[in-house]
């Protein structure tokens, strides 16, 4: 299923030490400029994800944003870091995820 896919790539990508999970280390890579894709939980509250969409969108950043169908816990197993919200901060691996999830849930969903 593609969706495994998806979350295989964030585990080679967290491994690779271009994943930064959490709220501050993705505030951080947005800030700095290093994050190329923003991804968040189904289950991350209201709250933080209009903060997230602020934060990608301000001061000239156009860093796409995508709520994914994946709970904090299965985004936990494949990383193993349990976060509501993380960036990709690779351009190569922030292009494969955003595909393999634009397959998984159409370009509509995502």
């Amino acid at each position: 299923m593609e969706n495994d896919k998806a979350l295989s790539m964030l585990g080679i990508c967290r491994r690779a030490g271009k994943l930064s999970c959490g709220h501050d280390a993705a505030h951080t890579a947005i800030k700095h400029g290093r994050a190329m894709l923003c991804l968040l939980s189904s289950d991350a509250s209201e709250r933080l994800c209009e903060e997230f969409e602020r934060a990608c969108g301000s001061e000239g950043r156009s860093v796409p944003i995508i709520k994914t169908g994946y709970t904090m816990q299965e985004i936990g197993h494949a990383t193993s870091l349990r976060s509501a919200v993380l960036t990709v901060d690779d351009r190569g691996f922030a292009s494969r995820i955003q595909t393999l999830l634009n397959i998984a849930y159409g370009e509509d969903n995502v």
